[in-house]
């Protein structure tokens, strides 16, 4: 059986990795990407929609298939306005759940973070926590959230703090055991696989993957 998949925020770290795992795995057959701006890719496979996410609403019918993947998210830099920033890592993800619940959607695949939680006196792990917490209320049928820790891979933008910290935690990582195995730094790569590894299963039910679960699962 082929399947038809959305991703939204392939041009991200980690959904820039998806992308190119799910168009060259013969799995999905289709795959959508919702885009601010053209990508410019091409392949058999890929359908680019350029859409206003703010506006989402007007997208419904777009959202079907067996699979959504929301690999959303933004940095402070980028977005220090805290109202637009949580629209990006909170408002379009729990849309896109909605919409994709109202669609009869198989799977809905949430990327997040390590320390998400709603009781957090961090403005950027309470709003992976409260996204967490108002997505699991849609009722999908089954819903996947991965908690990465520090990502490593090459971004497109330039971010000094991963710069200086990723070397840093190459030498740290083999220290972190047991327990501490979730804070290791890991590969966007890993997190893309281990998004697809779980899309081919036919579960139902709600997972949270923190980090190092995510590397047994990719």
């Amino acid at each position: 059986m082929a399947y038809k998949a959305i991703i939204a925020g392939a041009t991200g770290l980690i959904g820039s990795k998806l992308l190119q795992i799910l168009l060259n795995e013969h799995v999905y057959d289709e795959i959508i990407i919702l885009v601010r701006k053209s990508t410019g890719l091409k392949h058999d496979k890929l359908i680019e929609e350029v859409i206003d996410f703010d506006s989402l609403d007007t997208y419904t019918d777009m959202i079907t298939g067996h699979a959504v993947f929301c690999c959303l998210g933004t940095t402070q830099k980028k977005t220090p306005d805290s109202s637009v920033y949580r629209k990006i890592d909170h408002d379009y993800p729990v849309k896109l759940a909605q919409l994709a619940f109202k669609n009869g959607v198989n799977q809905y695949h949430l990327v997040s973070a390590l320390g998400a939680n709603t009781s957090s006196p961090y403005f950027y792990t309470k709003l992976k926590g409260d996204t967490e917490a108002d997505i699991k209320q849609v009722g999908l049928k089954c819903l996947h959230i991965y908690q990465p820790a520090l990502l490593t891979g090459d971004r497109k933008e330039y971010r000094l703090g991963e710069k200086i910290i990723t070397p840093i935690m190459k030498l740290i990582d083999p220290l972190l055991f047991g327990s501490l195995k979730k804070y290791r730094s890991i590969p966007a790569q890993t997190v893309a696989m281990a998004m697809f590894n779980e899309s081919i299963k036919n579960t139902d039910g709600v997972f949270t993957h923190p980090s190092d679960k995510i590397k047994q699962i990719a």
